[in-house]
């Protein structure tokens, strides 16, 4: 099995099997809180403008513009305020600025694409794991087409995860990325020292980092399911048995 990461977005990646699509400061870390809060669904859109067409009595809409709730939206990106959403039973449609358009990019060729962050790590790797036939790869959405040292670190520890499961052949990416996770033992310290970090600093979310720190804290991992116009659908995957392993010592 190989096990690839791309440490960031670019147009012409496709993909032949499984992707778990990185963006822990904020936005998988929050998918994955609203599905733990009770949420149906997640629908996932690449623009603002197309998430708020789907606002409804059962509907609530999430993101953010600037790391803070833009105009007419329900809840802003912050994994803390998700987990403590008013949202059992309701379809959360989300738009951010990198993670999104990521899990967009991956939905264009892969076979599954699932949300994976620190706090879903070890869940997400399992299914991955369980999911895939040829090559697990790891899409880090970055920051605003840079790489980020938060979502490189994060991918690190999802190939660690992933190699105690099993065998992989690991490309340059997935070097690069546990050669980062094993430089901060750590997780706080790469998440506070990252670009993505120092943005939410100056709007007064830093509480927002702590949480995304948070190493295999959850076992809520959002799998694409479909589609719907322009949104991506994802509710909560299962593993095939239906059973939840032990998470590992970190």
């Amino acid at each position: 099995m190989r096990l690839r990461v791309d440490l960031v977005p670019q147009p012409d990646l496709t993909y032949s099997d499984v992707v778990l699509v990185v963006d822990v400061i904020r936005a998988t870390t929050t998918a994955a809180a609203f599905l733990e809060a009770g949420a149906k669904e997640l629908y996932l859109t690449a623009s603002r403008e197309t998430a708020r067409n789907f606002k409804d009595h059962d509907v609530v809409i999430a993101g953010e513009e600037g790391g803070l709730m833009p105009a007419g939206f329900d809840f802003g990106n912050s994994p803390r305020e998700a987990l403590g959403a008013a949202v059992g039973s309701k379809i959360v449609v989300m738009s951010t600025t990198n993670g999104t358009k990521a899990a967009h990019l991956a939905a264009n060729s892969a076979r599954h694409v699932l949300l994976a962050s620190l706090y879903n790590a070890h869940a997400a790797a399992r299914l991955a794991h369980d999911l895939a036939s040829e090559e697990v790869a790891v899409l880090c959405a970055g920051k605003e087409g840079r790489i980020g040292l938060d979502d490189t670190y994060t991918a690190g520890v999802l190939a660690e995860f992933l190699q105690i499961m099993g065998s992989y052949d690991l490309e340059d990416g997935a070097l690069t990325a546990l050669a980062t996770r094993r430089t901060y033992p750590d997780p706080s310290e790469p998440l506070h020292l990252s670009g993505a970090a120092q943005a939410l600093r100056q709007v007064g979310l830093e509480a927002d980092v702590a949480f995304c720190a948070q190493i295999a804290a959850s076992p809520a991992v959002p799998l694409l399911e479909g589609r719907v116009g322009e949104a991506l659908i994802f509710r909560r995957g299962q593993r095939s048995n239906g059973s939840q392993s032990q998470i590992p010592a970190v």
